[in-house]
């Protein structure tokens, strides 16, 4: 078999269907889930970080054991498709079974969730491993090993941007329970809301549609009357509830939405549930495994383990992926701060992250080309210098630049998504090292552990953002608190992650293969290739 055929533009699309469907599940988990048990299923918030620890904290045993698996998996349909294959239902349903929200006891509540968590980053595990493994194995040309990273990246931030984007309004739509809405003009820009409905709801969600108006209960209720753009609670049936509404004029009953947000969230991730299993299918009926280990390899874990402690070029990525890694989960992390507390526009942050998406699809599809012709080494040296320093522009800006806040935002960004593109391309070209310097392969090993330490990177980032405010002592419920704390937000988003890329970069420049050195070691692993088809034809 010709490992570095071309590869099909729709063998490109069907993988990067794969991180596509991958995507519904980790971002949508990532940006739903803490609200959803919190304000949905009702578990305390300091309970629900430490769940998310516990469960995170196995990540890196579970991504290594999960390299080991694969690269033992021998079956006709290779080391790494049967994995896509046989997950792809057990991660649909598991991802929806943790936005199914059961009546419970509390016990029997939390409960629930550490299960039904803790066996999604399991099967999520036992699924991306194997998918990002796929890629080194689909072509033996680390050209256009690149090329499909490309493709894989774009269905990435496709995935990303079609839950972030729509599944809020699916939410609404599943959600509508269709109540009675009274509302009397008490001032300008000021109302008096009532609500009710014929049936109980355990939960519901009033806000605008478009999320500009602030609600309160109406004071004669409750006594804490912090208002917000939207307020949760739960409905008896045929009984009034009274909001003031303030901060938008014009304001009528079909601007109001009051949502069933337990079977908004529940049908909506059913819906995007079903498109993941879909899309993981897919991927595994299109595409295919070229490149095998060397024949004469024997499983020998021990041997895979100090191969992967002497391999260089996988010891520089390990690092590199941590820091951009950090890099990309410190300026995401900080933008709703950044434009609600210094900028006085919450919502604005939704369409600043929608446009970032756009310009990492367009990153993710130059990289290809770029890499061609500078190299993957270079490329990716010039693309964390020029984020980073773009980014760290933004610290100039004044809170009503957002013309030029956008445009660096999404300049760097475009540059930021070339990190990931090239970082999973060149777990493949280790691979290739470590065949060409030992004669032994353990792709699933490799990507494993990159993995781990982009998972890992998120955690530091968090740390850092954390510090950084707490250090400005940041206190979202005190307005002169987060005043005192615009320096530390400020910095935050603009050059202490650029300081991050910098490190990077510097990094990278002792990254031992160069393109030239690629190019050799992939007609010298051609060649061998070449030589042992000969020898199973003559047999």
């Amino acid at each position: 078999m010709n490992t570095s055929r071309k590869i099909s533009i729709q063998e490109k699309i069907a993988y990067a269907l794969g991180d596509g469907a991958a995507n519904i599940a980790w971002r949508g988990v990532a940006t739903f889930l803490f609200i959803f048990y919190t304000d949905v299923f009702g578990i305390a918030p300091a309970t629900v970080g430490l769940l998310m620890l516990v469960a995170r904290s196995s990540d890196g045993i579970s991504d290594v054991l999960m390299g080991i698996a694969g690269d033992r998996t021998n079956t006709r349909y290779g080391k790494f498709r049967p994995w896509i294959l046989f997950t792809a239902i057990p991660l649909a349903v598991i991802l929806s079974l943790l936005f199914t929200a059961p009546n419970l006891s509390n016990t029997g509540k939390i409960i629930y969730a550490y299960t039904t968590y803790i066996l999604f980053t399991l099967i999520y595990t036992a699924n991306n491993i194997p998918y990002g493994a796929l890629m080194a194995v689909m072509t033996g040309d680390d050209k256009e090993r690149t090329s499909i990273g490309s493709y894989r990246m774009v269905g990435a931030f496709a995935g990303g941007m079609l839950v972030q984007g729509a599944l809020l309004f699916l939410v609404a739509h599943f959600g509508n329970i269709n109540p009675r809405i009274t509302v009397e003009e008490l001032a300008s820009e000021k109302y008096h809301v009532i609500v009710s409905s014929e049936s109980d709801v355990e939960n519901v969600n009033i806000k605008t549609k478009d999320g500009i108006a602030q609600f309160a209960w109406d004071t004669k209720q409750v006594k804490e009357n912090t208002p917000s753009q939207s307020i949760s609670f739960s409905i008896e049936a045929n009984k009034e509830y009274s909001f003031i509404a303030t901060g938008e004029s014009n304001l009528s009953q079909d601007k109001i939405i009051v949502i069933d947000q337990k079977s908004g969230y529940s049908n909506s991730i059913y819906l995007m549930s079903g498109f993941l299993a879909i899309f993981m299918i897919i991927t595994f009926l299109n595409t295919k495994e070229r490149v095998q280990p060397p024949k004469e390899q024997r499983n020998n874990l021990w041997k895979d383990l100090k191969d992967l402690i002497h391999n260089k070029p996988w010891l520089v990525l390990l690092t590199i992926g941590l820091l951009f890694s950090i890099y990309n989960s410190i300026k995401q992390g900080i933008v709703v701060i950044y434009f609600t507390h210094y900028l006085h526009n919450q919502l604005l942050a939704a369409s600043f992250m929608v446009a970032l998406m756009f310009a990492s699809i367009a990153g993710a599809m130059i990289t290809a080309p770029l890499s061609k012709k500078i190299g993957k080494k270079n490329l990716f040296i010039q693309a964390l210098i020029f984020s980073g320093i773009t980014n760290a522009a933004i610290f100039f800006c004044g809170p009503n630049d957002t013309t030029a806040i956008f445009t660096l935002g999404i300049v760097s960004e475009f540059a930021a998504a070339i990190f990931p593109t090239l970082f999973f391309a060149m777990l493949g070209d280790a691979a290739d090292y470590s065949e060409f310097k030992n004669g032994r392969r353990a792709t699933g090993l490799i990507y494993s552990a990159g993995s781990f330490a982009t998972k890992f990177g998120g955690g530091i980032a968090g740390a850092i953002i954390g510090f950084i405010l707490a250090a400005f002592h940041y206190n979202g419920q005190d307005q002169v608190a987060i005043q005192n704390a615009i320096p530390g937000i400020k910095m935050l988003m603009s050059w202490v992650p650029a300081i991050i890329a910098i490190l990077g970069a510097l990094f990278m420049t002792i990254y031992p293969l160069n393109q030239n050195k690629m190019n050799e070691i992939t007609t010298v692993l051609g060649q061998r290739r070449l030589v042992e088809q000969n020898k199973k034809v003559n047999i």
